[in-house]
């Protein structure tokens, strides 16, 4: 068995466990290479951070970057599967791909991070936050994550932090490819696509792809001894599930310095769960409930460059999530618009941005019964803000500060300061402060449980970091605290609560605090990573350990390129959780070991084979709902060279 730190580790006061990780670390990449200063993947750029295109080595929020390669060698199905092998995120899960996910960025809230798809926001003014099991990772080109507040550029939700994923855009020659894959629970997939440019100097340009792919899945809620409060109620069948998604990306470069580009993704996923309700005497048998969630988004964007000094963004996008279920009937609908104007300066050292920005909600709840009458309601945000920018010699400063003025609550101003020194050429230290918020959803406000009354929950965090990099060689360490008040629960009562059952309200407060390490090195043809996060997410008012977030949790990796084959090897692990916020439910820890190779079989043809879970460890996410034990896929890719 691999812990991610020694059992001695866990009778210390978490600050104390904290000291010991740089040793951790000295241990585990005791040799570092020497070469040329400047790491390879410095010199990409991101949009994330804060909404401009910027080097990576500019940067001082906290950012990981997944491309395609990677994601099509990761052999993963879903995208929470690729998320939760970067640092500082774990994932929740009720059950098998396509049943409901969770995204904890450093702990934080799933609600808490604010997710886009081509820069259209996706949301639930139901639930709150993205349904993820309704994201295709199929249609993902790339995928860019900020750890961190940074509602100072997006407005509500990034409390956590913000992940923008990328679908493919089109560029040379016209390229078709097809793939087709098979894998454990007989999962069946088949994608196709075409991609390239067109016109005098590549103006049009243009990707476009479709999938589909399906399992017969697995018995998610099994019964035996560890979920006795079942009471004897199961259904012993597979719970599969099905996703059938397809996108466009268009460009046009009208002259150099205009451009339009049009977006567009649909997904369908349909996935089994066993029915919950108890209307038989034991021993009875559930029938199947089946969730379809449908995930549309469209953008439309207009890019300027008016001169060496000025551009400007303007973008109109809409992003629609549906969930349904049946035969318990329930069905929900939020639309999310949204407009913005984005204006940018750049001029030597600094880098000046005005933006503002309208976002439109809508929600409609279906009525389920007398008393859950159907629930339609709307609202809006408008907003302004400014960043400024400047980066010149060892020195890295960003300021950002933002007003949303919501139509149900009144304003929010957050705002945020990061800088950056570059001690050495291979030392770089950062510093952040910053506050965020998140509206209370719809939902929460106005259903049977709402109340109106509701305040936006608030966050103060702050960060320091340190990172090394020279040549192949890598190590860097972040430390938080970022403290959430008016944080929302569900209550058993509270003031104005219309429902004998309870109602939401602003009752609660949070830390989430931690040290998140992060490694990579590469020695000749073996490639290394690692990551461990040693976290304290806590309720502050009964100082109990947040749901399903671990206190410790890790990944380790190698890759080795060898024979015209690139082979992989990496262990995940986490330490125990608890599944209820009274912390009486022991969710186990865990170490996972997942296996992956990849060739070329010809110049066109790739072959990809992965082995997740190859010890067949018996762990769960989410009480009573199991995981997929040990599982095997094999793919092929064919894209003309």
């Amino acid at each position: 068995m691999i812990h991610c730190i020694p059992s001695a580790g866990a009778r210390l006061p978490v600050r104390a466990r904290l000291a010991l990780v740089p040793l951790a670390v000295a241990a585990a990449f005791p040799a570092v290479a020497q070469g040329q200063a400047g790491e390879s993947t410095l010199r990409e750029t991101v949009v994330t951070a804060t909404r401009v295109e910027q080097p990576l080595s500019d940067l001082v929020a906290d950012v990981s970057i997944v491309d395609r390669a990677t994601i099509e060698r990761s052999g993963a199905t879903g995208v929470v599967d690729v998320l939760a092998r970067l640092p500082g995120i774990e994932i929740g899960r009720s059950g098998g791909i396509g049943n409901a996910s969770s995204v904890f960025i450093r702990g934080a809230e799933s609600r808490f991070t604010a997710v886009y798809i081509d820069g259209v926001r996706i949301d639930s003014q139901s639930t709150g936050g993205a349904a993820w099991e309704g994201i295709p990772l199929s249609q993902i080109d790339r995928i860019e994550v900020l750890r961190g507040p940074a509602a100072a550029v997006y407005g509500s939700d990034a409390i956590g932090g913000v992940i923008q994923l990328f679908t493919r855009r089109g560029e040379g020659a016209a390229t078709p490819f097809v793939g087709v894959g098979i894998g454990s629970h007989n999962l069946r997939r088949a994608e196709a696509g075409l991609s390239g440019s067109a016109g005098e100097g590549g103006a049009f340009d243009y990707s476009l792809g479709v999938s589909h792919e399906e399992s017969d899945g697995y018995n998610i809620q099994p019964l035996d001894k560890r979920t006795p409060s079942r009471d004897g109620w199961t259904s012993p069948d597979r719970d599969g599930y099905r996703n059938t998604a397809a996108n466009a990306r268009l460009g046009f470069q009208i002259n150099p310095a205009h451009r339009l580009e049009g977006t567009f993704l649909y997904s369908d996923t349909v996935a089994q769960y066993d029915n919950a309700s108890r209307t038989a005497r034991p021993p009875a048998v559930f029938p199947d409930d089946t969730g379809t969630h449908t995930l549309r988004t469209a953008g439309l964007a207009w890019v300027a460059k008016w001169n060496d000094i000025y551009s400007t963004r303007l973008q109109l996008t809409d992003g629609k999530t549906a969930y349904q279920t049946v035969p318990s009937f329930y069905r929900t609908e939020t639309e999310t618009r949204g407009y913005l104007f984005q204006n940018n300066l750049n001029f030597g050292a600094h880098r000046i941005t005005a933006a503002l920005e309208r976002r439109e909600d809508e929600l409609d709840n279906a009525a389920t019964s007398a008393f859950s009458p159907r629930l339609a309601r709307d609202r809006s945000q408008n907003a302004v803000s400014l960043g400024y920018g400047f980066v010149q010699g060892p020195h890295s400063l960003q300021l950002q500060a933002r007003h949303d003025d919501d139509s149900e609550f009144g304003g929010k101003t957050t705002g945020s300061a990061a800088y950056g020194f570059a001690i050495t050429p291979q030392w770089r230290a950062t510093a952040s402060v910053g506050t965020a918020f998140r509206a209370p959803t719809l939902y929460q406000r106005f259903s049977e449980y709402g109340l109106a009354s509701l305040q936006p929950e608030k966050s103060r965090n702050v960060e320091l970091g340190l990172r090394w990099a020279e040549g192949a060689t890598n190590v860097g360490v972040v430390v938080y605290r970022n403290r959430v008040t008016d944080l929302i629960t569900f209550a058993g009562s509270a003031t104005g609560c219309a429902s004998d059952f309870g109602c939401y309200s602003n009752t609660a407060r949070a830390e989430y605090e931690g040290l998140t390490l992060s490694a990579g090195h590469r020695i000749g043809s073996v490639t290394l990573r690692a990551s461990a996060d040693f976290q304290d997410p806590r309720d502050v008012d009964n100082d109990r350990q947040l749901a399903r977030r671990a206190r410790r949790h890790g990944t380790l990796g190698a890759d080795w390129a060898v024979a015209g084959w690139t082979l992989g090897a990496e262990v995940q692990t986490s330490s125990m959780r608890y599944d209820d916020a009274a912390n009486t439910r022991r969710l186990g820890g865990y170490t996972l070991l997942n296996l992956v190779a990849s060739t070329k079989l010809t110049p066109s043809l790739t072959l990809v084979a992965r082995l997740d879970n190859a010890g067949d460890k018996d762990y769960t996410l989410a009480r009573m709902y199991a995981t997929g034990g040990r599982t095997a896929y094999l793919g092929l890719k064919w894209s003309p060279q």
